[in-house]
């Protein structure tokens, strides 16, 4: 198995959980068993993240613009995210790792609402890890909800104009609670960014795989954290000044 250094660990790692429909093409398969299979990457990521010892991993499930998708294929999206939750709560509790959202929850199922916040609640004390779903999100739409947020409170004098900075901004996203993700892994050979953690992705690490996301395994995983702890983070600074530091 692929050695990684255990002191230059991603804090924060965010997936762009991509493949799952080319996955079931090539496996001459409908796009709804592809997500099932991708179901079981998500699985098996989480608990290879808390054995390694991440802070963070942010998962994007699923986009606002998947809304957009066929009502059957959005249906069964929202069934593996009750299934998941109802099949892997125990296991989030015994981990000791926390249950978090972004995205507009208030747009999902009911019954899948009730059951994430239930998750939600019974993981909210858990320390060892916080496992963020990007739940019908889009960064876009995140931003706005920023900037309306930011004028109604200066609007109400609790917020000055003067003093807005990097920090204030990031105060008003759904992620205020959690650092900037050090390492973005998409899978399946895309490189684009999707309307995913616009804000948050300034200085982070991309790294993309040819990997459809229903084959991502631990060994994939360890290989992306490799390939971060070979690159030097400047920040935008120089090589020399982050070596003088």
């Amino acid at each position: 198995m692929l050695k990684i250094d255990q002191n230059n660990l991603p804090r924060h790692i965010a997936i762009i959980m991509d493949g799952n429909g080319r996955w079931a093409k090539q496996h001459t398969m409908g796009r709804i068993r592809g997500h099932k299979k991708g179901a079981q990457a998500v699985k098996t990521t989480v608990t290879a993240c808390r054995e390694i010892g991440i802070q963070c991993l942010t998962l994007f499930a699923f986009s606002s613009e998947n809304w957009g998708r066929p009502n059957e294929e959005v249906n069964a999206l929202m069934s593996l995210l009750a299934d998941y939750l109802d099949k892997e709560a125990p296991t989030l509790q015994k981990q000791e790792i926390m249950l978090t959202t972004i995205g507009d929850v208030e747009r999902l199922y009911p019954s899948v609402k009730k059951k994430l916040l239930e998750v939600k609640k019974l993981t909210e004390k858990n320390r060892k890890m916080v496992l963020n779903l990007a739940l019908s999100y889009g960064s876009r739409d995140e931003i706005i909800f920023a900037v309306k947020k930011m004028i109604s409170d200066n609007r109400e004098g609790k917020l000055n104009v003067d003093d807005i900075d990097n920090d204030t901004v990031g105060s008003y996203l759904y992620t205020n609670n959690i650092p900037d993700p050090d390492l973005l892994i998409r899978t399946s050979g895309e490189y684009r960014i999707s309307n995913f953690l616009l804000w948050q992705l300034a200085y982070s690490e991309l790294y993309f795989t040819d990997v459809l996301w229903p084959d991502f395994k631990k060994d994939d995983l360890l290989t992306a954290i490799a390939v971060y702890q070979s690159r030097e983070r400047r920040f935008g600074l120089t090589s020399e000044q982050i070596n003088d530091k």
